[in-house]
């Protein structure tokens, strides 16, 4: 292989490449370290590159030792979607205030929380959200409050509660800053390059909870849904479809969508993923879980379905086989209906080992999960390797977050099982978890995971495929085979990957289905990304 040295000096399709926008010299000293270092093994993992990836190779291995530089690189290159993302987790706490501003709410002084005004006003303790515009250290203690922003353990108190606990303190707000926050998301999406997003999203359950109530827990599945449902319970349906309406209106207006002005942030596709409260007394999920199945059969942009809250939860842990045995029921009801799951978010020392056992096998086994969420304690299972080699001959898609994997649960580096997920070929992406709570946002996870785990560009390339792989639109997949990204359909065959102009017979297939057009799509931005380096 030729050195980046002479590529740099010598070849007019490299003119636009890092090392003469900084400079050849400059080039000379970042690259020449690098080519010493590499082993023969690295330098035939080039082998059978189109000359783009060849590009992205170098300009990956010339950023890696600098984290700046790095971050630069793949913020630009395309990363497909982010599949694990909450949709309250991901909004920013900056924006919760300005929120909370405008709709008038109060700030409990103690709690740091939001809290609605009473007829005399705030009241004792408590001072207009508004407040925080006037005085710094309020405005900084809200954000630490709502984020893990300067967040320091202290006896009583891990970054495991502080995390969750700020989901509490930010809520409150009108629902009608929805759309704003779909806008706040998709715009930084389309900052990254990305293009597809799956949020988590709670509509609104409260009748679904009091039916659940009033009828108490039903051993018998089946008739426990048919008394919700004959009670009304899909009349909580027209008022998720209408929230999202209004949201997705009010994205539009702030995107310009489809003016001539318009935001690069509309090229953004959302879906959302109806979330399950999990935390709550068995006869209640049970209700929310009908509604989500009920949601996501009326209105297909709700895209599958969750359970969410701490999976170290007493309830979640006590009921976690039976939330399982739930979602199988009703899957065999709504056969259409996909289903991504948290599974494995637990650790030792979080709960008993005897806790570790089975959550994701009783995931993938039992309720049939397509994806799974987090996937942390996978070595602690019973018969690990069998699992995931199970996973790996079903392809069930693990959902990475390795920051939030850092943060709730104390696990990273070496004891996170992402490599062994990757040794063992399920596939795996990353994605954010709440990229708000986080601070973070989705090239932050992939520049941890390059310096981590020495992830080359393929890999980065595999992933990001991966991640629209298995997303959960209708249609068939671009690929020949489930995670082979070698050989198209033969409808494709013929043509150039990510062309402007597919033939006659791709560009039907590809009208055809949703999940190819993305993925379409993702090949057309990588090429112009490999072409720009």
């Amino acid at each position: 292989m030729e050195e980046p040295a002479t590529k740099c000096f010598g070849e007019k399709h490299l003119r636009t490449s890092y090392c003469l926008r900084i400079g050849c010299l400059a080039g000379l000293l970042l690259f020449t370290p690098w080519v010493r270092a590499q082993s023969k093994a690295q330098r035939s993992a080039t082998a059978g590159q189109t000359e783009g990836e060849r590009r992205g190779t170098l300009n990956l291995e010339a950023a890696r030792v600098n984290p700046l530089q790095l971050r630069n690189l793949l913020k630009k290159m395309p990363k497909g979607a982010d599949l694990h993302n909450h949709l309250s987790g991901a909004v920013y706490a900056e924006s919760w205030i300005r929120a909370a501003a405008e709709d008038q709410l109060c700030v409990n002084l103690a709690s740091l929380s939001f809290a609605k005004p009473g007829e005399a006003g705030c009241g004792n303790g408590k001072v207009p959200a508004a407040e925080a515009y006037k005085d710094q250290h309020l405005f900084d203690a809200l954000v630490d409050a709502f984020s893990m922003r300067g967040f320091v353990p202290s006896p009583g108190v891990t970054a495991h509660d502080h995390f969750f606990d700020a989901f509490a303190k930010f809520g409150g707000t009108s629902h009608r800053h929805l759309g704003e926050w779909l806008d706040e998301l998709a715009t930084r999406a389309d900052a990254q390059n990305e293009q597809y997003l799956e949020l988590m999203h709670t509509p609104e359950f409260g009748h679904a909870a009091s039916l659940a109530s009033e009828i108490g827990w039903q051993e018998d599945l089946g008739r426990f849904r048919e008394a919700l449902l004959a009670r009304g319970l899909r009349d909580e349906v027209a008022t998720a479809k209408a929230e999202v309406d209004q949201a997705e209106t009010l994205r539009r207006q702030r995107e310009r969508c489809g003016q001539a002005d318009a935001s690069s942030a509309c090229r953004v596709e959302i879906r959302y993923l109806c979330q399950v409260l999990r935390g709550f007394p068995r006869q209640q999920v049970f209700a929310q879980t009908v509604l989500c199945f009920e949601t996501a059969a009326a209105d297909p942009r709700f895209a599958g379905i969750n359970f969410v809250m701490p999976e170290d939860g007493y309830i979640s842990m006590s009921d976690y086989a039976l939330h399982m045995r739930m979602i199988a029921f009703l899957r065999k009801l709504y056969p259409k209906i996909h289903l991504t799951l948290h599974a494995g978010e637990i650790a030792p020392g979080l709960v008993p080992y005897e806790g570790l056992c089975c959550h994701i096998r009783l995931a993938v086994e039992v309720a049939k999960a397509e994806r799974i969420g987090h996937g942390v304690d996978v070595m602690y299972e019973n018969h690990p390797h069998e699992l995931l080699k199970e996973m790996a001959r079903d392809h069930v898609m693990v959902e990475i977050s390795l920051t939030s994997n850092d943060v709730i649960l104390g696990v990273s580096g070496k004891e996170h099982p992402f490599p062994l997920y990757r040794q063992f070929g399920v596939p795996v992406a990353l994605a954010t978890d709440d990229e708000g709570v986080s601070r973070i946002d989705l090239t932050h996870e992939y520049v941890r995971a390059v310096q981590t785990y020495n992830l080359n560009y393929h890999d980065l390339k595999q992933i990001v495929r991966t991640s629209l792989e298995h997303i959960f639109l209708p249609g068939e997949s671009l690929w020949r085979a489930p995670d082979n990204f070698t050989r198209t359909v033969s409808a494709c065959a013929k043509d150039s990957l990510g062309s402007e102009k597919p033939s006659s017979a791709c560009s039907s297939f590809l009208k055809s289905s949703e999940k190819a057009t993305q993925q379409w799509e993702l090949e057309r931005r990588s090429r112009q990304f490999e072409s720009e380096l």
